[in-house]
């Protein structure tokens, strides 16, 4: 073997891949406040009251924030681009059990349903909450009509917010193990990814 060859193993490599900005910095702000907030109204729930009820203002807010930008933002925010029919997500998650599904550069059709399953979800858990306040503690904005609910519709009130709470808790859980298989099956941290923005460009 001569030294030519030598030195063209040492310092031939393989090209890094291109990288591309998929997730503007709106997206990814309010995707990591959102579990912040998230995790703080979960786990405030029964000890700090005005601090659980401003991660619930905080997370309206945010979901407010977001489905604007669904419309107006960048293209991979976009609502369009990653809300796709029941048929196409059935058929991404029969691809996916079987280690062939196609990678997106955005959302997939299954990260696009979650995403809605989780908005709805914390929409459902915020208001319900904000209900709770109102009937229990007499404040908030639906204290007014809720003030004079008896204490049986209160209490069955608290306990739906608390099983939304848990099916939020659920889907985050699942949202997770989602990104967890993904990233292994396209060989990228998704992860990383929603912190810099930025993925490779190539698809598969």
């Amino acid at each position: 073997m001569n030294n030519t060859t030598l030195l063209s193993r040492e310092y031939i490599s393989e090209p890094k891949p291109k990288m591309v900005r998929v997730w503007d910095p709106l997206v990814r702000l309010f995707h990591w406040s959102l579990a912040a907030s998230f995790t703080i109204a979960f786990l405030t729930e029964d000890d700090l009251l005005v601090v659980h009820v401003w991660a619930g203002y905080t997370i309206f807010g945010l979901i407010l924030v977001r489905l604007i930008w669904g419309f107006v933002g960048t293209r991979k925010a976009r609502w369009s681009d990653f809300i796709k029919e029941p048929g196409e997500i059935a058929a991404y998650l029969k691809d996916a059990v079987r280690f062939r599904a196609a990678r997106y550069l955005g959302h997939n059709p299954a990260g696009g349903a979650m995403v809605v399953a989780l908005l709805v979800s914390l929409i459902a858990t915020a208001l319900t909450g904000l209900a709770v306040y109102g009937a229990q503690e007499l404040s908030g904005p639906l204290a007014p009509m809720l003030s004079g609910l008896s204490e049986g519709w209160a209490h069955l009130l608290e306990d739906v917010h608390e099983v939304l709470a848990n099916l939020t808790l659920l889907l985050v859980l699942l949202h997770l193990a989602g990104v967890v298989f993904a990233s292994l099956q396209h060989r990228e941290n998704l992860v990383r990814a929603m912190i810099t923005g930025l993925k490779r460009s190539e698809t598969e």
